[in-house]
């Protein structure tokens, strides 16, 4: 095959992630975002194992990182009453990395990075556009893709998409709806920025947890204020506990802002301090979504595959950016192995991700209860043991001991890829 067009659909992480390794496969890439212009709102996000070995790969990226590493120096938990009963750091060791990660980005940073990275490579962006319709005659053939907005129906040897959990081109590609392969894990989060300064200048983040599993975290914002993420977490059963969530995104900001106001009313520590300037003047970068995870039985079909949160969201296990970016690497070092055939490179980078992504998507069933109990006393109970653990100083071990588990990507066997533009 002479040089590949490649068509790439979202522009968040996995998408320009995607790019930039296939362009440098040897493919011509055009990037596709429905968005006016690149999104640099989102929460702080963890770089580890796999993603921190493909991050060295990418010449320039780590330091491009590094420099907008998340300022914070751990995070300390808090009782009602605003004291804590435990801190986590930092190992300082970027090679054994604890529940602190050593690369925390806000998403839009990382973003903005791989974006300018693959625009190196010559991936052209194309935003404020989507796709109308996909068309393959047969798998083996290219897609004929028509556009909503008046960029020009073309031709592609590969469509990939990379436009999150509830992926409209999924849909078009597999055929469905968007809520098609998704595993609700019964859970939601919301990220903004206020202007109030709630936690004094720390660079420690604060993290209190309410029964009901309402969990808030507050972080130092560098442009001034605090940064804000909130979880609802619910128990994992059959009953579908965040359609009212759902019902209330559907309805709009405003109200989806009401019903968080209300999901926190009362919780105690600074939350209803928190409400209050969600809800007025001042707000910053709004963001809220379902977290979910997502389980295809394939990750292509003829020439259309899925990479990171559209084709294997993982939920609340904090590996999401990790399998996107690992994914997006897989997938174009598989295509460039596999030089002139197509159909074996998309095989080989199902085969290869399986086992990752099937990793990844473990959810401990301890989660829940540890990140968020939902009763007083697992509340109580939760608090204590770990307010133990933090005096015993077991804590700093425990984070070391893990810190492997956050840091070594050597267990997934990652393939090192010849590049044969």
């Amino acid at each position: 095959m002479s040089q590949p067009r490649v068509l790439v659909v979202g522009a968040s992480i996995a998408g320009p992630m995607a790019a930039y390794w296939l362009a440098k496969a040897g493919a011509h890439v055009t990037v596709i975002e429905r968005f006016p212009k690149l999104r640099t709102n989102g929460q702080a996000i963890d770089i580890r194992t796999t993603g921190v070995t493909i991050m060295r790969k990418i010449p320039g990226m780590e330091t491009a990182v590094r420099a907008k590493i998340v300022q914070i120096e751990g995070m300390s938990l808090l009782r009602d009453n605003g004291r804590p009963y435990g801190t986590i750091r930092a190992t300082g060791n970027p090679d054994q990395q604890s529940l602190i990660s050593e690369y925390e980005i806000h998403r839009g940073d990382l973003a903005k990075i791989l974006v300018d990275l693959s625009r190196e490579k010559g991936v052209q962006y194309v935003f404020g556009e989507q796709i109308a319709s996909m068309k393959q005659v047969d798998n083996d053939g290219p897609v004929t893709v028509d556009f909503v907005n008046g960029f020009a129906t073309a031709e592609y040897d590969l469509v990939v998409a990379c436009d999150g959990a509830t992926s409209r081109t999924r849909a078009l590609g597999f055929g469905g709806g968007v809520r098609d392969y998704i595993a609700p894990v019964n859970s939601w989060a919301a990220f903004f920025s206020i202007k109030q300064d709630l936690i004094n200048g720390s660079k420690v983040g604060h993290g209190y947890t309410a029964v009901g599993g309402r969990f808030l975290a507050v972080g130092n914002d560098p442009e001034g204020g605090n940064q804000i993420t909130l979880m609802g977490m619910h128990p994992r059963n059959k009953r579908d506990l965040t359609l009212p969530f759902r019902n209330a995104m559907a309805e709009g900001e405003d109200a989806l802002k009401r019903f968080i106001a209300q999901h926190y009313k009362g919780a105690g520590w600074k939350t209803d301090e928190v409400m209050e300037a969600m809800l007025g003047p001042g707000l910053k970068g709004f963001y809220a979504s379902e977290i979910v995870q997502v389980k295809v039985p394939s990750l292509h079909k003829g020439r259309f595959a899925l990479v990171g949160d559209a084709g294997y969201a993982p939920g609340p296990t904090g590996t999401g950016t990790t399998l996107a970016m690992t994914g997006a690497y897989v997938l174009a070092g598989e295509i460039n192995k596999h030089q002139g055939d197509l159909a074996t490179g998309l095989k080989g980078y199902e085969e290869r991700m399986r086992p990752i992504i099937d990793d990844m998507q473990k959810i401990p069933i301890v989660i829940p209860h540890v990140v968020a109990p939902q009763t007083a006393w697992g509340l109580w109970l939760r608090n204590t043991i770990f307010a133990f653990i933090a005096w015993t100083n077991v804590l700093e071990y425990a984070q070391r001991f893990l810190g492997s588990a956050f840091a070594d990507s050597d267990k997934y066997d990652l393939p090192h890829y010849e590049w044969v533009a």
